[in-house]
């Protein structure tokens, strides 16, 4: 259970929704953390200037009654009535006291009718500095609990310096203690809402992007298995995993070209061997068990070597594409008119016996290609014993060359059959042969366009054919040699 349990929370799933939600979750206890300091900050500031406004506008009003209060003269009483209007508008109390820290007259109904004296601390700030005092306090056990406490200095008048006393703001913590929580509880609100669709968001994008990915291991273990018939549903999206999706597909579909191509090989490998064996095996039995006559065992005979030399020359032609396909091109410049006269020069006994004029378009200047020289000349080679093959007694075998540009050419046309549009996309797998009755190409294997195309795709050149009219043309290209190239 705990193996399930660890193995499901490092699923891709898990692993990304578990780092959008702790990055979500992070950046809104940071912000918490911010928002808590300012706005504690910003709440004890907002009321310290308030109850300093408030304590100022008593001050200037209770010079007078201070003044009267030291002279022993009887105060005017209408300062009480408006220390109680003052301290009603901004529920905070009003103490107001002498330069020795009595208190004189208050809005604070707890403490009226008592003998209340300012700690010493609160009342030296005052009357030695003349600065405003604020803190948290109890003065000196006046009040039970802490309060926010704002003192300001009472002078004789606004033009004078002389303090005569002193006005003591004072409001209960909690007062202002709940201005802010009301702060903290509209965030943490706010918070939740964020983090809940935030999860429910990060959840929702998780798994849209996994499960394409589960998609593609459920269908590589088919393709494992060798069913090559699953494909992705995600490949009409735009995004990356839509990208992905269609270039899984596009692996299936090779996969499953591959696969028939192999199958096809397979066969056609079979049919090739079984024809020469069964002919070999036949004959030999015959000529052992005393079926065929003596007089005649020479005739048969002569056709098992045939068939040995025939076996021998197919499974020499699998081990030529074998080594093509694994050899490493190594390329190099050098002059393609040359390898066309040498392929040309080669196939000359062929072209006699077909009774071929032959029409050669070769420049007599050098054309430097890159590549790899023998390649390149089987492949010439290959296309001109395959037109000589199909084209027409006494016909006109063309080789041309032409440059354009950065590419060079070459052409290989012949006059005989045309080929049908449906059979051109053939022509270049194994085994593949024109006449499916295969008497006009005994002789052939299907190999030889095979390697042609083999080469080139090493050489990331391109083949195209043409065939109208009995005209039947073979066209591949090949990369100029840089030097040439400049010139």
């Amino acid at each position: 259970m705990k193996d399930r349990l660890r193995k499901r929370f490092q699923s891709l799933y898990w692993q990304q929704f578990l780092l959008t939600a702790g990055m979500v979750l992070l950046t809104l206890l940071l912000l918490g953390a911010s928002f808590y300091t300012l706005s504690y900050r910003y709440t004890v500031l907002e009321k310290r200037s308030e109850m300093e406004e408030r304590a100022e506008l008593i001050a200037r009003m209770s010079a007078p009654y201070l003044i009267s209060a030291a002279k022993n003269e009887q105060p005017d009483d209408s300062l009480r009535s408006m220390a109680g209007v003052a301290a009603r508008m901004s529920d905070v109390d009003f103490l107001i006291c002498n330069d020795s820290g009595n208190v004189l007259l208050t809005s604070d109904t707890r403490i009226v009718g008592q003998v209340v004296t300012i700690p010493d601390e609160v009342s030296q700030a005052i009357m030695n500095d003349g600065a405003l005092y604020e803190n948290r306090t109890d003065l000196g056990g006046i009040y039970d609990t802490k309060q926010f406490v704002v003192a300001v200095p009472v002078t004789e008048s606004e033009s004078s310096t002389t303090i005569v006393g002193m006005v003591v703001a004072v409001m209960e913590t909690t007062e202002l203690m709940e201005i802010w929580r009301s702060f903290i509880a509209l965030f943490f609100m706010t918070a939740a809402t964020i983090l809940l669709i935030a999860f429910v968001v990060s959840s929702l994008t998780s798994m849209r992007q996994t499960q394409p990915i589960q998609e593609m291991v459920r269908a590589t273990r088919a393709y494992a298995a060798g069913n090559f018939d699953i494909r992705m549903q995600d490949a009409e999206r735009s995004d990356e995993i839509g990208e992905l999706a269609s270039s899984f597909n596009a692996m299936a579909d090779s996969l499953a070209e591959t696969e028939r191509q192999r199958r096809d090989f397979i066969a056609n490998i079979s049919h090739e061997l079984k024809t020469p064996m069964t002919t070999i095996a036949g004959y030999t039995d015959g000529i052992l068990d005393g079926t065929i006559p003596p007089e005649k065992e020479r005739q048969y005979l002569q056709i098992i070597s045939d068939e040995s030399r025939r076996l021998s020359r197919l499974v020499r032609r699998m081990l030529d594409i074998s080594q093509i396909q694994s050899k490493e091109m190594k390329k190099e410049d050098f002059d393609i008119c040359e390898s066309m006269r040498l392929a040309l020069l080669s196939m000359e006994q062929k072209i006699i016996e077909r009774g071929l004029d032959v029409q050669a378009d070769i420049p007599d200047d050098s054309v430097m290609v890159q590549g790899d020289n023998d390649l390149i000349t089987q492949v010439v080679y290959n296309l001109l014993e395959n037109a000589a093959k199909f084209a027409a007694p006494s016909s006109t075998l063309y080789l041309g060359l032409t440059v354009n540009g950065e590419k060079a050419l070459v052409t290989v046309c012949n006059s005989g059959a045309t080929i049908p549009p449906e059979e051109i996309p053939l022509l270049f797998e194994r085994f593949h042969k024109s006449d499916k009755s295969r008497s006009a190409d005994k002789d052939g294997y299907g190999l030889g366009l095979y390697v042609v195309k083999t080469i080139l795709e090493q050489h990331k050149e391109k083949i195209s054919v043409t065939s109208e009219n009995g005209m039947t043309s073979f066209s591949f290209t090949m990369q100029m040699a840089h030097s040439m190239h400049n010139n």
